[in-house]
């Protein structure tokens, strides 16, 4: 198990270099980029003076550079006009788009983003699991079946769609408007008790939103899993000895089926960060999502590449921590690759 451990860590770091050379070549590939575009439009519009600033900017961020040095520079291997600091120093980057640094602008909109996505977690996991388990004991009932459709179309309804459609239903029948995570008189104001209620009374709506399809998911996954494991040989010894019923499903079975919803810490974490981005983009909600796609629109290069670094680090952390759990949850998974005699 340590060794294990340790090479999956040392794995992690190649890992994360390679991602970053996609994440940049990726972002670079459009022509142009965002101080490009803005110079041309300050130049048609006569303003010389904030261009010399646009052109300040791309000299100190080493974007009138070759790719391979923009990318040394924003990892932090390489120093820029004035010594920026890449990745490797803690340092974001600048926000060409918001004139603020990258930083500043995630930390605003993140603890609404991981409110938003911890309560979607937990709805997920407190609705699928006991649908999922009367589901697969009561198989073939009129209940699994009412179930098994609603998961369906659950699958089946994009989330964005559902947005949308509450949306309407809310305007047209109940004259109300559900949209955003909080009355306008709290936007941009401190926190206060009066603020975290009306974020409270505002959040069932894109927590039932963003939950939906993978409360669906989650619970066709843990049906097929725990059904499989009921028709196995140990279940019918069990039964055989006169093991209850109910000792017998929690102690053994139910055990092996929750490999979902341990395998689904790989990409719980990311979620916590990037959200539903076009749930969000549709609702109004101020949250990660709409920024990291905005910064994807005008090619905010920091921006954006920031945020989807974070969102492959948590993946990656996701990833390495679900594995160690399902080895410590499951004792038929080996983490040796061989044989054990």
């Amino acid at each position: 198990m340590l060794t294990y451990t340790i090479r999956r860590v040392l794995i992690m770091v190649p890992t994360l270099l390679v991602i970053s050379a996609l994440v940049f070549i990726i972002i670079q590939l459009p022509p142009g980029d965002f101080l490009e575009t803005q110079m041309a439009e300050l130049q048609a519009q006569g303003e010389g003076g904030n261009a010399e600033k646009l052109e300040f900017l791309r000299k100190q961020y080493g974007l009138d550079r070759p790719m391979i040095e923009q990318y040394a520079i924003w990892l932090g291997v390489w120093p820029g006009e004035t010594g920026f600091a890449g990745l490797l120093q803690g340092n974001l980057g600048y926000s060409f788009e918001f004139n603020e640094p990258v930083a500043k602008i995630v930390g605003e909109a993140m603890w609404l983003t991981i409110v938003v996505s911890v309560a979607t977690i937990i709805f997920t996991w407190v609705v699928s699991f006991p649908i999922g388990i009367y589901s697969a004991t009561h198989q073939y009932s009129a209940g699994d079946y009412t179930l098994t459709l609603v998961g369906f179309l659950g699958l089946a309804t994009p989330n964005f769609l559902l947005a949308l459609v509450l949306l309407y239903l809310s305007n047209v029948y109940l004259g109300i408007s559900i949209g955003g995570l909080m009355d306008q008189q709290y936007m941009d104001q401190p926190f206060s008790w009066g603020k975290a209620w009306s974020v409270l009374a505002h959040l069932w709506v894109p927590v039932i939103v963003i939950g939906t399809s993978g409360t669906a998911g989650m619970i066709r996954r843990l049906r097929a899993n725990l059904l499989d494991e009921l028709q196995k040989q140990y279940v019918t010894t069990a039964r055989a000895k006169g093991l209850h019923p109910r000792k017998l499903l929690w102690k053994y079975p139910l055990r092996m089926a929750l490999n979902p919803f341990i395998s689904d810490i790989g990409s719980l974490l990311p979620e916590v960060i990037s959200g539903a981005v076009i749930v969000s983009v549709v609702l109004s909600l101020p949250t990660t999502g709409p920024v990291l796609l905005r910064a994807l629109q005008t090619q905010d290069q920091y921006l954006a590449g920031s945020f989807l670094m974070l969102l492959a680090l948590l993946t990656v952390i996701g990833m390495f921590i679900s594995d160690l759990a399902l080895a410590a949850l499951d004792p038929r998974i080996r983490l040796t690759g061989g044989t054990q005699r």
